[in-house]
C-alpha cells in the first residue's frame, strides 16, 4: 500500500461518527469523503489490506475519509445499543458536519463519493444547504437511485416483502433492523431511518417526510458542482440504470453518466456491489475516475 490507515471520531454530542482515514505517504492532492448506502458501512470503500476504491484513491495521492453513518460500522453507539436516528438527521446534521470537518482540516473543497442511498442523502444535503456547494469540489455516485421503478420477482421479494414489510416488522420487535443477523446486509439500520426511506423508494415525491422540505425544487435551483453517476449493467434492482438516470433527471440533469458493462467497453458487466469491489475495477473504471478528478483541479 502507498497509504497509511487510521481511525478517528467526529463528536456530535449524543453520538460519534467513525471515519477511516486513508492518507497517502506523499503529499496529498485533495480530500475525499466517502458515504456508504443502506444496510452497509464505510467498509464498502476500503479494506485493511488495501483493496477498494478508497484505498485506490489514497494510493493515487488523495486524502480519503470513509465515514460510518451514525449507528453503523464503528460509529458510537451502534444502533443495536438503542441508538435512534431519522433520515432527516443524516441529511441536516451528519453530512453537513462531515463536509465541514474535512473542509476545515484541509482548507480546500471536498470530493464527495457515495454508494447507493448515500448519494441520495448527500444530494439532499446539498440541495437543502446550497452554501455547502462552495465546499464541495465534485460529487460522484455509484448505483444511486431514489425510486425503485423495476417491476420484477426480485423486486417483490427484496423490496416489497423484505424492505417494505419484513424489515419494519423486525424493527418494531428489535428496536432496529437487524440486517446482519438475518444476512440481509453488511450492517443494521435504525428503525426510523428505514421507515423514512420506504416513502421515496416506493415513488413518493422528493419531499422530506418529516417537515415537507421540497428537495426536488431545491435541486433544480442548485448550482451543482461537477457530478458523475456510475450505473452497473447487471444491477437489476438496487441501482438499475434506468432508475439512476431518473435520479439524475430530478437532481443534476447535466451530470455525466457511465454504464459499467462490456457493451460500453468495460471488462465486466458489473452489479450493485461489484462495481466497487471487483478486482478488475482498478484497471477499468477506477483509473477513469482518478483521471477525471485530477483534471478538475487543472
Amino acid at each position: 500500500m502507498k497509504h497509511q490507515q487510521s481511525s478517528f471520531y467526529l463528536d456530535l454530542d449524543q453520538y460519534q461518527l467513525h471515519l477511516r482515514r486513508l492518507l497517502p505517504l506523499q503529499q496529498g492532492i485533495a480530500p475525499v469523503l466517502m458515504l456508504h448506502g443502506a444496510i452497509e458501512n464505510g467498509r464498502i470503500f476500503y479494506s485493511h489490506s488495501g483493496k477498494g476504491l478508497g484505498c485506490y484513491l489514497a494510493d493515487s495521492g488523495f486524502m480519503v475519509y470513509c465515514a460510518d453513518f451514525a449507528g453503523r460500522g464503528l460509529s458510537r453507539p451502534h444502533v443495536s445499543q438503542g441508538f435512534v436516528q431519522s433520515q432527516q438527521q443524516m441529511i441536516t446534521r451528519d453530512i453537513p458536519a462531515l463536509i465541514e470537518h474535512i473542509y476545515q482540516l484541509h482548507q480546500q473543497p471536498v470530493i464527495l463519493i457515495a454508494h447507493s442511498w448515500g448519494g441520495v442523502v448527500a444530494g439532499a444535503s446539498l440541495a437543502r444547504y446550497p452554501e455547502l456547494t462552495a465546499k464541495v469540489a465534485a460529487k460522484v455516485c455509484f448505483g444511486t437511485k431514489r425510486v425503485i421503478s423495476v417491476n420484477s420477482l426480485e423486486r417483490k421479494l427484496k423490496i416489497d416483502f423484505v424492505w417494505n414489510t419484513l424489515a419494519p416488522w423486525l424493527s418494531r420487535k428489535q428496536g432496529y433492523f437487524p440486517a446482519r443477523k438475518w444476512r440481509l446486509g453488511a450492517d443494521d439500520e435504525p428503525e426510523q431511518f428505514l421507515r423514512d426511506t420506504v416513502h421515496w423508494i416506493n415513488g413518493a415525491a422528493f419531499v422530506d417526510p418529516s417537515d415537507q422540505f421540497d428537495y426536488a425544487n431545491a435541486c433544480q435551483q442548485l448550482r451543482w458542482p461537477p457530478v458523475w453517476h456510475f450505473a452497473a449493467q447487471n444491477d437489476r434492482l438496487l441501482g438499475h440504470p434506468d432508475d439512476v438516470r431518473r435520479f439524475i433527471a430530478e437532481t443534476a440533469p447535466q451530470a455525466r453518466f457511465s454504464l459499467l458493462g462490456k457493451a460500453s467497453g468495460y471488462q465486466h458487466d458489473y452489479d450493485h456491489i461489484s462495481m466497487l469491489t471487483h478486482p478488475a475495477a482498478i484497471d477499468d473504471h477506477f483509473p477513469q475516475l482518478r483521471d477525471w478528478l485530477l483534471q478538475l483541479r487543472n
